[in-house]
Protein backbone atom coordinates (compact mmCIF):
# COMPACT_ATOMS: atom_id res chain seq x y z
CA UNK A 1 0.00 0.00 0.00
CA UNK A 2 1.05 3.47 -1.03
CA UNK A 3 1.97 6.20 1.77
CA UNK A 4 3.69 8.94 2.78
CA UNK A 5 7.28 8.31 3.90
CA UNK A 6 9.08 10.83 6.02
CA UNK A 7 12.52 11.62 4.29
CA UNK A 8 13.70 13.54 7.78
CA UNK A 9 13.88 10.85 10.87
CA UNK A 10 12.40 13.80 12.55
CA UNK A 11 8.85 13.90 13.28
CA UNK A 12 7.00 16.78 12.95
CA UNK A 13 5.89 18.55 16.19
CA UNK A 14 2.73 19.77 16.14
CA UNK A 15 2.45 23.03 18.33
CA UNK A 16 -1.23 22.01 19.16
CA UNK A 17 -3.17 19.94 21.98
CA UNK A 18 -6.28 20.30 19.66
CA UNK A 19 -7.56 16.59 19.03
CA UNK A 20 -8.65 17.41 15.79
CA UNK A 21 -5.34 18.28 14.52
CA UNK A 22 -3.73 15.84 15.64
CA UNK A 23 -6.59 13.62 14.01
CA UNK A 24 -6.28 14.63 11.15
CA UNK A 25 -2.64 14.95 10.52
CA UNK A 26 -2.53 10.82 12.03
CA UNK A 27 -5.01 10.35 9.28
CA UNK A 28 -2.85 11.76 6.23
CA UNK A 29 -0.51 9.57 7.20
CA UNK A 30 2.05 12.27 8.61
CA UNK A 31 4.11 11.12 12.01
CA UNK A 32 4.21 14.24 14.42
CA UNK A 33 4.79 14.69 18.16
CA UNK A 34 2.78 16.87 20.07
CA UNK A 35 4.50 19.84 22.23
CA UNK A 36 1.70 22.11 22.54
CA UNK A 37 2.57 26.22 23.13
CA UNK A 38 1.56 27.95 25.94
CA UNK A 39 1.96 31.35 23.96
CA UNK A 40 -0.76 33.90 25.13
CA UNK A 41 -3.10 34.23 22.05
CA UNK A 42 -3.48 38.11 21.98
CA UNK A 43 -5.05 38.85 18.68
CA UNK A 44 -3.18 41.74 16.33
CA UNK A 45 -4.74 44.93 16.33
CA UNK A 46 -4.89 46.43 13.04
CA UNK A 47 -4.76 42.98 11.50
CA UNK A 48 -7.65 41.33 8.43
CA UNK A 49 -9.19 38.04 10.12
CA UNK A 50 -6.99 36.34 7.76
CA UNK A 51 -3.95 38.11 9.07
CA UNK A 52 -5.00 37.51 12.55
CA UNK A 53 -4.85 33.41 11.78
CA UNK A 54 -1.54 33.19 10.51
CA UNK A 55 -0.11 35.83 13.28
CA UNK A 56 -1.60 33.49 15.90
CA UNK A 57 -0.07 30.46 14.39
CA UNK A 58 3.07 31.58 14.01
CA UNK A 59 3.56 32.93 17.41
CA UNK A 60 2.06 29.35 18.38
CA UNK A 61 4.83 27.88 16.44
CA UNK A 62 7.81 30.07 17.71
CA UNK A 63 7.03 29.40 21.17
CA UNK A 64 7.69 26.06 20.89
CA UNK A 65 10.13 26.30 18.39
CA UNK A 66 12.76 28.05 21.07
CA UNK A 67 12.93 24.91 23.31
CA UNK A 68 13.69 22.55 19.80
CA UNK A 69 15.25 24.86 17.42
CA UNK A 70 16.13 22.15 15.61
CA UNK A 71 12.65 20.18 14.61
CA UNK A 72 10.04 21.50 12.02
CA UNK A 73 7.24 22.34 14.17
CA UNK A 74 3.95 23.45 13.07
CA UNK A 75 1.50 26.11 14.69
CA UNK A 76 -2.02 27.05 13.49
CA UNK A 77 -4.80 28.63 14.50
CA UNK A 78 -8.66 28.83 13.13
CA UNK A 79 -10.86 31.56 13.46
CA UNK A 80 -14.83 32.32 12.31
CA UNK A 81 -15.58 35.42 11.21
CA UNK A 82 -19.01 37.15 10.42
CA UNK A 83 -19.51 40.63 9.61
CA UNK A 84 -15.85 41.60 9.92
CA UNK A 85 -16.14 40.44 13.58
CA UNK A 86 -14.19 37.73 14.94
CA UNK A 87 -16.09 34.60 17.07
CA UNK A 88 -13.36 32.81 19.62
CA UNK A 89 -14.38 29.81 21.75
CA UNK A 90 -17.85 30.83 24.00
CA UNK A 91 -16.84 31.41 27.45
CA UNK A 92 -20.46 30.29 28.83
CA UNK A 93 -23.50 29.10 27.14
CA UNK A 94 -25.08 32.92 26.66
CA UNK A 95 -22.27 33.39 24.37
CA UNK A 96 -22.66 30.25 22.68
CA UNK A 97 -25.78 31.33 22.31
CA UNK A 98 -25.29 34.82 21.48
CA UNK A 99 -22.83 32.93 18.63
CA UNK A 100 -25.13 30.49 17.30
CA UNK A 101 -27.74 33.24 16.66
CA UNK A 102 -25.22 35.22 14.75
CA UNK A 103 -24.29 31.94 12.42
CA UNK A 104 -27.98 31.39 11.99
CA UNK A 105 -29.46 31.16 8.18
CA UNK A 106 -26.09 32.81 6.60
CA UNK A 107 -22.71 32.25 5.60
CA UNK A 108 -19.52 32.82 7.31
CA UNK A 109 -15.62 31.94 7.02
CA UNK A 110 -13.81 29.99 8.66
CA UNK A 111 -10.04 31.21 8.55
CA UNK A 112 -7.13 28.70 9.59
CA UNK A 113 -3.38 30.00 9.90
CA UNK A 114 -0.74 27.63 9.81
CA UNK A 115 3.21 28.30 10.57
CA UNK A 116 5.76 25.73 9.93
CA UNK A 117 9.18 26.88 11.21
CA UNK A 118 12.55 25.64 11.73
CA UNK A 119 15.01 27.72 13.82
CA UNK A 120 18.33 26.64 13.58
CA UNK A 121 17.50 26.85 9.64
CA UNK A 122 16.41 29.96 9.51
CA UNK A 123 13.12 29.06 7.76
CA UNK A 124 9.69 30.26 7.95
CA UNK A 125 6.40 29.04 5.74
CA UNK A 126 3.17 30.94 7.04
CA UNK A 127 0.26 30.00 4.57
CA UNK A 128 -3.98 30.87 5.57
CA UNK A 129 -7.11 29.30 4.08
CA UNK A 130 -10.26 30.27 4.19
CA UNK A 131 -13.69 28.38 3.96
CA UNK A 132 -17.28 29.98 3.55
CA UNK A 133 -19.66 27.72 5.42
CA UNK A 134 -23.64 28.79 5.18
CA UNK A 135 -25.53 27.66 8.20
CA UNK A 136 -29.36 26.61 7.81
CA UNK A 137 -31.75 28.89 9.83
CA UNK A 138 -31.47 27.47 13.50
CA UNK A 139 -34.82 27.39 15.69
CA UNK A 140 -34.48 27.85 19.51
CA UNK A 141 -35.17 24.55 20.39
CA UNK A 142 -31.68 23.53 18.29
CA UNK A 143 -29.38 26.23 19.31
CA UNK A 144 -30.67 24.97 23.36
CA UNK A 145 -30.26 21.53 21.93
CA UNK A 146 -26.58 21.86 20.50
CA UNK A 147 -25.72 24.29 23.45
CA UNK A 148 -26.96 21.22 25.89
CA UNK A 149 -24.58 18.75 24.14
CA UNK A 150 -21.72 20.47 25.44
CA UNK A 151 -20.16 20.12 22.21
CA UNK A 152 -19.64 24.64 21.29
CA UNK A 153 -17.90 25.09 23.82
CA UNK A 154 -13.97 24.54 22.92
CA UNK A 155 -14.62 25.41 19.42
CA UNK A 156 -13.85 28.23 17.35
CA UNK A 157 -17.73 30.09 16.63
CA UNK A 158 -19.39 27.44 18.76
CA UNK A 159 -19.65 24.64 16.44
CA UNK A 160 -17.89 21.87 14.97
CA UNK A 161 -18.89 20.80 11.26
CA UNK A 162 -16.97 16.66 12.16
CA UNK A 163 -19.82 16.30 15.15
CA UNK A 164 -23.57 17.03 16.16
CA UNK A 165 -22.47 20.34 14.70
CA UNK A 166 -23.24 18.95 10.99
CA UNK A 167 -26.78 19.08 11.45
CA UNK A 168 -26.59 22.53 11.54
CA UNK A 169 -24.25 23.20 8.22
CA UNK A 170 -26.27 23.63 4.97
CA UNK A 171 -23.47 24.24 2.87
CA UNK A 172 -19.58 24.56 2.54
CA UNK A 173 -17.54 26.47 -0.12
CA UNK A 174 -13.33 25.04 0.28
CA UNK A 175 -11.16 23.03 2.40
CA UNK A 176 -13.79 20.66 4.64
CA UNK A 177 -10.62 19.87 6.87
CA UNK A 178 -10.04 23.74 7.37
CA UNK A 179 -13.27 23.84 9.26
CA UNK A 180 -12.48 21.13 11.28
CA UNK A 181 -9.27 22.39 12.55
CA UNK A 182 -6.31 22.16 10.03
CA UNK A 183 -6.27 22.39 5.84
CA UNK A 184 -4.30 18.91 5.72
CA UNK A 185 -3.82 18.93 1.88
CA UNK A 186 -2.16 22.84 1.79
CA UNK A 187 0.06 21.46 5.17
CA UNK A 188 1.15 18.54 2.81
CA UNK A 189 2.13 20.31 0.09
CA UNK A 190 4.00 22.39 1.95
CA UNK A 191 5.48 19.22 4.08
CA UNK A 192 6.38 17.77 0.98
CA UNK A 193 7.90 21.29 -0.83
CA UNK A 194 10.62 21.46 2.20
CA UNK A 195 11.38 17.49 1.71
CA UNK A 196 9.99 16.41 5.35
CA UNK A 197 7.41 13.86 3.70
CA UNK A 198 7.03 12.91 -0.04
CA UNK A 199 4.53 10.08 -1.72
CA UNK A 200 6.10 6.64 -2.60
Amino acid sequence: MKEIQHIDTQRLVLASQSPRRKDLLEEAGVLIDIIPSHADEILPEGVDPAGCAIALGRLKARDVAESHPDRWVLGADTIVVVDDMILGKPASGDDANRMLRLLSGRAHQVCTGFCLLNASLDREICDVVVTDVTFKALSEAEISWYIDTGEPFDKAGAYGIQGKGASLVREIKGSYTNVVGLPVCEVVEHLKAIDLVEFR
